[in-house]
């Protein structure tokens, strides 16, 4: 048996186990596995569940064993999606429980492939990652809403990214994206490298003045750097009713917009572009991240709902900040000014904006 058939026929025996173990479950919650013929043909490998416990658990799980392979046999990253219609164990950053309903009415899919470790490990880049994910998504909304020929029902607003992974229209959230790196078994972790990029890998001259040290590139002549998986679980409201809503800022996409098809058509449509526009992102950061940021910078400004607001960071200490989310800066942290007028960067936490 040759390599792909053999992690084709674990991938199978996987996706049945899951089946079995979340059928009762599945039964209850009236979860059906979803149809997803665009998504199929965006990623390299879809994986389909009626019920489970959560897309990105087992992810990692089948990441960190190696029965799912996120680069190929020349090198090249894949990408793989799972998609569940109900979850038992769906959750968000900081541990918070993601709420869901079957029939297509919530978007449940992460998104699965492989980056540089060099990148990801960078704090000069690695905050850009779920930001990525952030206008993928916004990407996937929009283009599928155009395909549908749907219109917003308040023409005021649209949707916009709050810092840093939430999708938010007029204040209400509408989705989040959970990302977590996994680390890949020996001899499943390298990435080829293009002479191309070589040079540039090798001696990244940033704009601090410093040289980046990327002893993970190993320059041969068969070139190739070590690689991380990278997880982006993305949950979006597609049709969950007004009062069935988990908190008072959320929102649905039926809620925003019409006409539209129904839930597990859209769910498919949004999901296969998703697919395309996170990899064509990833890429383009991947191969020239010096020339990349300043547009990406450029691009999430003018889509950061959370800049020029009022806002409460929560940290994990249990402290918190308040004051103006007056930047966003170039290593994608947020810089917020107090009452007294100092200015704070914040890399990390929970920023929600005051009313």
């Amino acid at each position: 048996m040759d390599m792909d058939n053999e992690t084709d026929s674990s991938i199978a025996r996987r996706v049945e186990q899951v089946e079995k173990r979340y059928s009762d479950f599945a039964r209850k919650a009236r979860a059906s596995k979803p149809q997803m013929p665009e998504t199929t043909e965006a990623v390299d490998e879809l994986m389909a569940f009626a019920a489970l416990d959560s897309t990105n658990i087992l992810g990692r799980k089948m990441l960190a064993s190696g029965e799912l392979r996120v680069v190929d046999a020349h090198g090249q990253p894949r990408m793989a999606a799972m998609c569940a219609d109900a979850q038992t164990a769906g959750h968000g950053r900081l541990g918070r429980q993601w709420s869901d309903k079957a029939g297509g009415a919530s978007f449940l899919v992460t998104y699965i492939t492989a980056l540089p470790k060099r990148l990801v490990t960078d704090s000069h880049y690695n905050g850009w990652f779920t930001i990525i994910a952030g206008l993928a998504t916004l990407d996937a909304l929009n283009d599928a809403l155009a395909k549908c020929g749907a219109k917003p029902l308040d023409p005021a607003h649209g949707l916009e990214l709050k810092w840093p992974n939430d999708i938010f229209y007029n204040g209400h959230k509408l989705g989040g994206i959970l990302a977590e790196l996994v680390q890949l078994p020996e001899g499943l972790n390298r990435l080829a490298v293009l002479q191309s990029q070589l040079s540039s890998i090798l001696q990244e001259q940033r704009g601090d003045g410093k040289i980046t040290p990327v002893s993970s590139v190993s320059n041969s002549d068969d070139t190739s750097e070590l690689a991380v998986g990278v997880m982006f679980g993305i949950g979006i409201n597609l049709d969950i009713a007004a009062e069935s809503l988990p908190t008072p800022i959320s929102t649905s996409l039926q809620l925003l917009y019409a006409p539209l098809p129904d839930p597990p058509t859209m769910r498919d449509m949004v999901a296969a572009r998703l697919a395309t526009s996170l990899k064509r992102r990833l890429a383009a950061l991947v191969t020239d991240p010096q020339n990349g940021l300043p547009r990406l910078l450029e691009e999430t400004r003018a889509k950061c709902w959370t800049l020029g607001r009022e806002v409460e960071a929560k940290f994990t200490d249990g402290s918190t900040l308040t004051g103006k989310a007056i930047s966003l800066n170039s290593d994608a942290s947020l810089t917020i000014q107090d009452a007294h007028g100092a200015p704070h960067v914040v890399k990390t936490g929970d920023v929600g904006v005051l009313a």
